[in-house]
């Protein structure tokens, strides 16, 4: 075993999540207890997209961002008060512009849901630091799988890299809870694990062309993108847990990966 931390790709699915743990919160938990402990989390959320520049959080402090509307008041009242990690936001900063992005920083945005809403399950009591890196906005898949290479050193210092999206998101086809999986749903996930687990980069690029209903699963790629992140910080011998979560409202697949080694006996 190394001293390197995996990275991980979680499904964050609703906001409502947060209060409906459903198939895959629980499973986040366990897997939160047998990760090794890291030193910060890094999280980069579909949810957080800056026009030509890579932002990055440098609050010690963090808040909860409850970025979006219409949805249950107890979902407003949830806060994570997980602190920031200036330390660790400096050296993610450094190492982007050594791969030679434009950086922001910045110090007054918290944590959006597409953040604290998984962390809720893999770390309860908060006690991980946490930043936040986001998308450079126009991204694509390459973009994204570079902005993974630039962050991986951060996993030999340890840090976890979490990419945050879903692994299928189309909102105009949400059903009432408990529906059954649309079948291109689960044909779309079926493709997708099988690529992470062949560490096929290449397919992964190609998605929206090669993947079965692409376009139907992800509308807009933003949700797929933090998936290319992690790959992007992974190197091709790494082996890859898949942990399945489930489906959400009929078309909201909730997997979570493991890229990378991880002392478990659990799965």
């Amino acid at each position: 075993m190394s001293n390197r931390m995996p990275v991980l790709f979680v499904s964050h699915g609703a906001p409502t999540f947060a209060l409906e743990p459903g198939l895959a919160g629980p499973e986040l938990t366990r897997l939160g207890q047998q990760l090794p402990e890291p030193r910060a989390i890094v999280v980069i959320s579909a949810h957080w997209m800056t026009r030509g520049t890579v932002g990055v959080t440098t609050s010690a402090q963090p808040a909860t961002i409850h970025d979006f509307g219409g949805f249950p008041a107890p979902l407003y009242a949830l806060q994570y008060p997980a602190a920031g990690a200036p330390e660790i936001a400096a050296r993610t900063l450094e190492l982007l512009q050594q791969a030679g992005w434009p950086t922001t920083p910045d110090a007054s945005r918290g944590l959006d849901h597409g953040a604290w809403v998984p962390l809720m399950h893999l770390y309860p009591d908060a006690r991980i630091p946490v930043v936040q890196v986001s998308l450079p906005y126009p991204c694509d898949a390459d973009t994204a799988l570079r902005l993974g290479k630039s962050l991986a050193p951060l996993r030999d210092e340890g840090v976890l890299l979490i990419g945050s999206g879903s692994l299928t998101h189309n909102l105009y086809e949400i059903r009432h809870p408990g529906s059954d999986a649309s079948e291109y749903v689960r044909e779309f996930t079926d493709w997708t694990r099988r690529q992470v687990d062949a560490h096929d980069i290449s397919a992964l690029l190609g998605y929206r062309r090669l993947a079965p209903a692409a376009e139907r699963a992800h509308p807009t790629e933003e949700h797929f993108l933090p998936l290319l992140v992690a790959a992007g910080a992974t190197g091709d011998e790494e082996p890859t847990t898949i942990i399945d979560g489930g489906v959400d409202y009929g078309v909201l697949a909730m997997d979570t990966y493991v890229l990378g080694e991880f002392s478990t006996t659990a799965y």
